[in-house]
């Protein structure tokens, strides 16, 4: 798995957004699926 660097900014925006014990990873992939799900709604209402 790559290693990134985050500036204390972001890393405290993350945990601001984290569940009970959810780890980073888990945090990230949330993220990702909401964004593609985001995306896919966006490309579809521009369908018509």
């Amino acid at each position: 798995m790559p290693e990134i660097e985050l500036r204390e900014e972001t890393v405290g925006r993350l945990d601001s957004l984290r569940v009970d014990d959810e780890s980073y990873d888990e945090l990230v992939t949330e993220l990702m699926n909401i964004y593609e799900a985001e995306e896919l709604t966006m490309f579809r209402s521009g369908d018509g």
